[in-house]
């Protein structure tokens, strides 16, 4: 406030005070508050002092008189402070030194006159200076005030209050408690020092005490526990300020306040008032503070749980207090953990899990000792169930820590020295969570939610953008190294490897010692030589490696380690040594060293074995001890074998007459160089003997107690154990911990999907699924196999005992199927690239589908792709959204309605599920095809091609076999068909989506085609039928979408379109059709896309087989001459195939004339070709592909091998033409005949050359040939009754034959006469000549043509050959004799013309 007030003239009214704006208040206002509060404390006081009684009228005057005089004292104080209030001073209350005004309530207080009234308002006037911070860490004098009032409130009378009533009592009692509380939480309150904190901690637990053992009320109790957690949050709230060098230096802690030496004598009375618990629990005589023992351990914990959580990692920079959690605390937790209450198992739980997120640095074995001796022994069911569903819950807690899993792996499961506490975890949780009863009890739950959990953690943290090479994820080990005490260091040099590596091979190694200790129980010769395989161990083996894998491997036969151990060979005695030296026996007890030895191998039985071990441990334990005990290694000896006497003799139910602690200490007497051992040690050893014996004939069964001995090895291991790794998830490491219990946890999951109906378990079951796929993508294709097979199994579509109607009702009626069924096709359509052998259990779900009518037809069409043959299908109904409805269904029923649980699958699953719900409307059938809409089970083909190799070759393999019929059972032919084209619609998808990768692809289908033609009830009718016109569909996309040349792949499809037809000849009049379509399409389209022999051979057989129907014959053959007249594409290696086909279409009956002798002609034309290629060398001119290189490497480049293939390609023409010489149309054999004269026209004028040899075979294979035909097929027909037109057409022909045969002759004739054969082939001419002139062909209407052919053939030739001089007279020429004679008995008339005398 701000006082303004009017000149002094002014008579307007009294001064007024206005309030000055603005959000600062005026600090005199508030000092005047200050000041306003303390006069009514002070009065109050006064008020409560002088109320009382006459109090001294029963004592005597002078002790009267002087108690009057201390309380006129009292209010003298409190008179003097009232009149200072409201004085003007130099400074604020802060300012003041705060004994001014506290002194008179202190010592009110601390008085032990004044009544229990006035100290309980002296001791709230208290609470409100504190309260309000009159005064701060600043105020002069604020070090003394706090430390004043501290003392005060711990001298406060209580026995005199409670002389007045226990109301009163308790009053006050809480006052003290209100003011504790509020001192700590002071501003000033810094500046207390260590002893005076834990003073008032002590005097709040006193106050704890006090309440509980004089049965105070239940306010009281709760307030005064309230107060101590207060105190104590107060106090390691400021540890993280506190510097760590603060920890030992008094004279800074002094000068700084309070510290941590304080929150070490805190924490140190913590733990003992947990370790003392019992002692602590009220007694039938009033002693005790607490109603039972878990109230003890609750209120201890729940102290020591808030001294972590405020301490936090500060914890950690002070040794004093972090050895007190690694040695004290947590052996108090794991021991009251396992014999407890649920409710103190859950603080454990909650402490530990504290101790982990701040600690686990410095807690790697206390943490590994708590998970195995409490989490894995009471989860396991061991303390029964109430404490197993506490430990299962507390376990859940550390699983949803984010890098809980990775840690547990990285730093125990990937440890050489530790146990596999993730993958025991694990484990525990599947087995816990492993379904036996329906409904699921509360344990299994909890234990499910705990695996899905872990599973959905690594699933989150293992996907990275682009998956590494399969080979990424091997590791190998390929030198030796003692493992066993490597330690990662960031600042060395590894080379390439990186912390990731290290690890896993780390991992590697200690999976490979459990073999190699497997091994090694069975036959230790077996066991050393995988270890030396697997380089774990050098070659050969040196005594410290072995000492190593005796010492440390888990699952070894101890037995076989003591006999190993004990044995006297030279090496034996080495891994001894090595073996005593792994231990650490420092500041140890005889008894306790021995019994950590003792428990890691059975000690031998034999005499001499045992004592060669106890001589090297004795040694052990002498190196390590104090000297002070024992004088010698002797005397440690001496005193072992005692030690191991005594155990034998005390615990053997067989001994009758036990050893006392005399014959035990009297027995060891002189033993120390002569002297006695100290008495109390000696005596010591006797009891702890006695009272917990020796294992010393263990059979390998790990205890699961953990006992004193155990914990101080533990303790003494920690200080040099390599410290806890907190790491983050990497994705390599993730794919390993998912190794680690990948097995087990698809069982459970899968095990309790099959058993419970729950909708929201199923739901979280399907989450964990897709989790644990999510996962198996990265190289782990047979843990998704498995997934994928028991999905399959789910979905009811598999069962080989249910009917169609049965499956069809199951599969609309129960959510289970349909879930699964979205989750198989989901997880198939996400990471296919990593299905392998499911692909098969895939592909019989969805044709199990096909046959329920439930596949959309979108399933099997692709935009741009060909259209599918519809009479597969059949012609039915469709529905606005393109669902076929069969015909049959009636839609009767409605739809069972659930709870939305598949929306919520589907929205997790990221599928468009915009619109209605799935089961929300329409009939059964009806929500049945949208559930399967929402399957995408066309992405599966159509995306096809982002699967890897091995992926697609395993789903192409399953589509043949499954449409050859392979696991399939059909109940109509119908059925059967509509099967076989569905898979080959889909194999069609997949073929189209990789035709970039076609002949990777393809070689294994074709392999797959073959095999499937030989399975025993192998069908080719279908199959081969609906295959030959889906790969001629591939044909057509794949030849001229290739952008180079593809020769496999070509080769590949048309030796897959020859199996096809082969398999059953009868599908070329079935699908001619189709065939004649894509291979006309190719011809006359895309044949500069054709590029073997193979493929054209393939379409152009086909072309005329398929061609030889009315309703392809017009396209088919006007292909045929558009790639003949063209000419562009005819190479030498389609050259024979093309006249092949050119021949079936001029042989054809229904070809019309015009056809024919186009096709002949063009036949006889292509001899140009042959020509232009035998003068260019064979590169073939008007092809797109130049095979000159190929011509360089299949064929030499020499003249005689050109001649030879002008000659064999000239030969199949001519052969072509002459069988086409002998069909029934007379117009086409005469045009053949005439065609074939004007090839060889064609060839001589082009100087093509054929060689004597080809010139030979010509004549042999065509000439000769065609003459020999058309002759017997003429006499055939004069045979015949009624056949005189037939034999007259024939007659016709074999002129002309007869005809070319001299004209060929004379126009070779030059090329024939320089052949060794040609006297031979000159007799084969006459022979023809003779036999076509002599023929009767009258008789059967003959006109007799060749009688006057024939002789003016033979003139014709015979003058040719005389002016060519191959037939000269000269005496002895044989050629001239036989001519002659030859004359003489086929034409005599031409004797004396041709051979006159």
């Amino acid at each position: 406030m701000a006082r303004t007030a009017a000149s002094d003239d002014d008579d307007d009214g009294p001064p007024t005070y206005t309030v000055a704006r603005g959000t600062r208040r005026d600090p005199r206002l508030k000092d005047l508050g200050i000041s306003c509060m303390l006069n009514t404390e002070v009065a109050a006081l006064l008020a409560v002092i002088r109320r009382r009684p006459d109090p001294y009228s029963y004592l005597p005057p002078a002790v009267a008189a002087a108690e009057e005089t201390v309380f006129a004292g009292l209010i003298q104080s409190l008179k003097a402070l009232r009149a200072l209030l409201f004085q003007p001073r130099h400074g604020a209350w802060r300012c003041s030194d705060p004994s001014m005004y506290l002194s008179p309530f202190l010592d009110v207080v601390q008085s032990e006159e004044v009544p229990p009234a006035a100290t309980g308002v002296a001791l709230s006037s208290m609470l409100k200076i504190l309260r309000i911070d009159v005064f701060d860490e600043c105020s002069p004098g604020a070090r003394d005030a706090i430390q004043a009032i501290l003392t005060a409130v711990t001298n406060c009378r209580i026995e005199r209050i409670a002389d007045a009533g226990a109301g009163a009592e308790e009053a006050v009692l809480l006052r003290v408690l209100q003011v504790l509380a509020a001192l700590l939480r002071a501003r000033a309150a810094p500046l207390l020092s260590d002893s005076a904190v834990c003073t008032a901690v002590n005097t709040c637990f006193q106050v704890v005490q006090h309440a509980a053992s004089s049965r105070g009320s239940e306010l009281l109790q709760r307030t005064a526990r309230h107060c101590m957690h207060e105190i104590l949050q107060a106090v390691f709230a400021r540890l993280p300020d506190i510097r760590e060098e603060a920890d030992d230096d008094i004279s800074l802690a002094s000068a700084a306040g309070f510290g941590a030496r304080c929150m070490v004598d805190i924490f140190n009375f913590l733990c003992s008032l947990l370790l003392n618990a019992t002692d602590m629990v009220m007694t039938p005589e009033g002693h005790g503070a607490f109603t039972s023992e878990e109230d003890v351990q609750l209120f201890a914990l729940v102290l020591l749980n808030s001294a972590v959580e405020l301490g936090g990692e500060a914890i950690g920079k002070h040794p004093k207090l972090l050895r007190l959690i690694q040695d004290d605390l947590f052996y108090h937790l794991i021991h009251y953990a396992t014999e407890c209450s649920p409710l103190v198992l859950s603080m454990i739980c909650s402490t530990v899990l504290n101790l982990y997120n701040f600690l686990r640095r410095f807690l790697k074995l206390q943490l590994e000792a708590f998970f195995m001796y409490v989490i894995l022994r009471v989860g396991s069911g061991a303390s029964g169930l109430q404490l197993q569903e506490v430990a299962i819950e507390g376990l859940i807690s550390f699983c949803r820590q984010p890098t809980f899993v990775i840690e547990m792996y990285v730093n125990y499961d990937c440890d050489p020295l530790l146990r596999n506490v993730y993958e025991e975890v694990g484990k525990l949780l599947c087995k816990a969570a492993y379904p036996l009863s329906n409904p699921m009890t509360t344990i299994q739950l909890q234990a499910f939610e705990g695996l899905v959990n872990m599973i959905t953690t690594i699933a989150d943290n293992v996907e990275v953008e682009k998956a590494p090479e399969r080979e990424a994820y091997n590791v190998e080990i390929t030198e030796y190294r003692l493992f066993w005490l490597e330690r990662w260091d960031s600042n060395d040099d590894h080379g390439h490897e990186t912390w990731v590596d290290y690890v896993r091979k780390r991992k590697l190694k200690k999976k490979k010692v459990a073999i190699a200790a497997n091994h090694y129980n069975r036959d230790e010769k077996k066991g050393v030589e995988y270890l030396k395989l697997c380089h774990l161990v050098p070659t050969p083996p040196e005594p410290k490696s072995m000492a190593y894998f005796l010492r440390y491997s888990p699952g070894l036969d101890k037995v076989k380690i003591g006999e190993f151990l004990g044995d006297p060979d030279e090496f034996n005695l080495k891994v001894l040594k090595e073996f005593t030296d792994t231990f650490d026996f420092n500041g140890c007890v005889l008894d306790t060293a021995l019994r950590a030895f003792l428990e890691s191998f059975r000690l031998p039985g034999e005499s001499q074995k045992i004592q060669r071990v106890l001589e090297h441990f004795s040694e052990r334990f002498f190196e390590q001890q104090a000297h002070e005990v024992f004088a010698t290694k002797d005397a440690a000896f001496i005193l072992c074998y005692s030690v191991i006497m005594l155990n034998t003799d005390l615990h053997n139910p067989q001994v009758k007459k036990k050893m006392s602690e005399d014959d035990f200490i009297r027995n060891n007497r002189a033993i120390n160089s002569g002297k006695d051992l100290p008495r109390e040690y000696l005596s010591e050893l006797f009891h702890s003997i006695a009272s917990n014996a020796i294992t010393m004939f263990s059979q390998g069964v790990t205890s699961i107690e953990m006992t004193t001995s155990r914990w101080a090895d533990i303790v003494k291991r920690s200080r040099s154990m390599e410290p806890f790794t907190p790491c983050d998830f990497k994705h390599k490491l993730s794919r390993e911990v998912f190794i680690a219990v990948s097995g087990p946890a698809v069982a459970t999951l899968a095990a309790i999907f099959d058993y419970t109906d729950d909708e929201e378990i199923l739901n979280q079951c399907v989450e964990g699924l897709i989790s644990v796929a999510r996962i198996a993508r990265y190289g782990l294709e047979d843990v998704l196999d498995e997934l994928l097979c028991c999905l399959c199994k789910f979905t009811t579509l598999l069962n080989p005992y249910s009917t169609t109607e049965e499956t069809m009702f199951t599969f609309s009626n129960e959510l289970k199927p349909r879930m699964a069924t979205l989750a198989l096709f989901t997880i198939a359509n996400r990471f296919g690239e990593s299905v392998r052998g499911a692909w098969k259990n895939i592909i019989d779900c969805l044709l199990k589908l096909k046959r329920l009518k439930l596949l959309p037809q979108s399933v099997i069409e692709q935009e741009g792709s060909t259209s599918t043959v519809s009479d597969r299908l059949g012609h039915r109904p469709r529905s606005d959204s393109g669902v076929i409805f069969p015909s049959s269904h009636r839609g009767a029923g409605t739809s069972r309605h659930v709870s939305g649980m598949i929306g919520r699958f589907s929205q997790f699953l990221s599928i468009d599920s915009a619109g209605e719900s799935l089961l929300s409307v329409g009939n059964e059938f009806e929500n049945n095809i949208k559930i399967i809409q929402q399957c995408r089970i066309g992405s599966m083909f159509t995306e096809s091609g982002k699967l890897p190799d091995e992926s697609l070759q395993n789903l192409g393999r399953a589509l043949i076999f499954a449409a050859g019929g392979k696991g399939q059972k059909f109940s109509t032919p119908i059925e059967e068909e509509e099967t076989v084209g569905f898979c080959w619609d889909l194999i069609l998808l997949v073929s189209l989506a990789n035709l970039q990768r076609f002949s990777l692809f393809w070689m294994h289908m074709h392999d797959c085609f073959t095999a499937v033609s030989q399975l025993p009830l192998f069908s080719p009718c279908p199959f081969a039928e609906k295959a030959i016109v889906v790969l001629f569909k591939v044909a057509v996309k794949l030849l001229p979408g290739q952008p180079s040349p593809d020769r496999l792949a070509e080769e590949l499809i048309c030796k897959s379109i020859n199996l096809m037809w082969k398999l059953d000849k009868e599908i070329l009049d079935t699908c001619c059709e189709g065939i004649s379509e894509c291979i006309v399409k190719l011809i006359m389209d895309h044949a500069g896309s054709v590029q073997t022999p193979i493929g054209w051979k393939t379409l152009l057989h086909l072309l005329s087989v398929t061609g030889r129907h009315p309703e392809t014959f017009d396209q088919s053959v006007a292909a045929m001459i558009k790639l003949m007249s063209d000419g562009a594409h005819i190479t030498r290696f389609n050259y024979a195939a093309c006249i092949e086909a050119a021949f079936g279409f001029a042989a054809l009956k229904i070809s019309p004339l015009e056809i024919s002798t186009e096709i002949l002609e063009l036949m006889a034309d292509s001899v140009n070709w042959l020509v232009q290629w035998h003068k260019s060398g064979y590169s073939d001119p008007g092809s797109s592909n130049s095979s000159s290189s190929n011509s360089s490497s299949s064929w030499p480049d020499d003249a005689s091998r050109m001649g030879n293939l002008a000659t064999n390609m000239f030969i199949k023409l001519a052969e072509t033409l002459r069988k086409t010489s002998l069909v029934r149309r007379e117009e086409i054999r005469n045009q053949a005949v005439a065609d074939l004269g004007r090839s060889f026209a064609l060839a001589a004028a082009g100087d093509l050359d054929f060689g004597p040899a080809g010139c030979l075979a010509c004549f042999n294979l065509v000439i000769f040939a065609m003459v020999d035909d058309l002759h017997e097929k003429t006499l055939e027909y004069s045979r015949r009754e009624g056949a005189e037109r037939e034999t007259r057409s024939m007659e016709g022909t074999l002129a002309a034959a007869t005809e070319l045969l001299a004209d060929v002759f004379v126009l070779f004739l030059g090329t024939l006469a320089q052949g060794p054969g040609f006297r031979t082939f000159w007799l084969g001419v006459l022979r023809r000549m003779d036999t076509c002139i002599k023929s009767d062909l009258a008789a059967g209407g003959g006109a007799g043509v060749m009688q006057n052919l024939v002789p003016r053939m033979l003139k014709r030739m015979i003058v040719e050959m005389k002016n060519k001089e191959v037939l000269v007279q000269v005496d002895g020429d044989e050629l001239w004799e036989i001519t002659n004679i030859q004359i003489q008995w086929i034409a005599p008339a031409l004797k004396e013309e041709l051979f006159p005398e």
